[in-house]
């Protein structure tokens, strides 16, 4: 028999707003993407210093999983092979991509170089968290929630993962969506069952 798994948390970051299981935590509307990243790190007055290195993508994706898991994630019930990150976008790394090749015509950026391809965002959070299970990134033309449902649920039910971040991180200029769930075996009083149709109801419901 199948276990069963669930959502023990959620977390978007998507129009200037931060949604996290479903309520906003904060918001600051009318600011670029940038200032808007940063005034995030500051309102929730996160000490990490690496952050300010960090290309878009990976301010964007690190945000919203230390968001996703503050005092909804009790990390001592793992080991760090046991948690994992699936996350999805549509644009891969583009973003710091143009950026990079715009000071090729001059210097070439090093500090951009290493940002150029979309997995780092998930290396910064295992950095962050000691987190070494398993890392996958997939590029889709749009959201797909059966995908995730189905990748994230063999990896939990064969033993792969105990625990998995997973979701959609995308920003392309001001265009930005992350939406990322803190998938478990154990319940919580929030938790709702792991399916596709819960998946993209939460996408959905903070993507507008």
């Amino acid at each position: 028999m199948t276990e069963n798994l669930y959502i023990t948390a959620s977390c978007s970051i998507v129009g200037n707003v931060v949604i996290k299981d479903g309520s906003a935590l904060f918001e600051n509307k009318g600011a670029g993407v940038q200032p808007f990243l940063l005034s995030v790190y500051q309102h929730f007055a996160i000490n990490y210093p690496r952050f300010y290195k960090m290309d878009s993508l990976s301010k964007l994706g690190w945000l919203a999983a230390e968001i996703l898991l503050d005092q909804s994630f009790s990390k001592q019930d793992y080991q760090p092979e046991d948690t994992g990150l699936v996350l999805s976008n549509r644009n891969s790394s583009l973003d710091t991509d143009i950026k990079y090749y715009e000071t090729v015509k001059t210097i070439a950026s090093p500090a951009l170089f290493v940002y150029t391809l979309p997995n780092i965002v998930m290396g910064e959070i295992c950095i962050r968290h000691n987190f070494k299970g398993e890392n996958d990134f997939f590029i889709f033309d749009s959201f797909n929630a059966g995908f995730l449902q189905e990748n994230v649920s063999w990896l939990l039910e064969t033993g792969a993962l105990k625990a998995c971040i997973c979701g959609w991180v995308e920003i392309l200029d001001n265009d930005y969506h992350a939406c990322l769930y803190l998938v478990e075996k154990k319940k919580n009083n929030k938790a709702i069952l792991f399916t596709e149709e819960n998946i993209h109801h939460i996408y959905q419901i903070t993507h507008g």
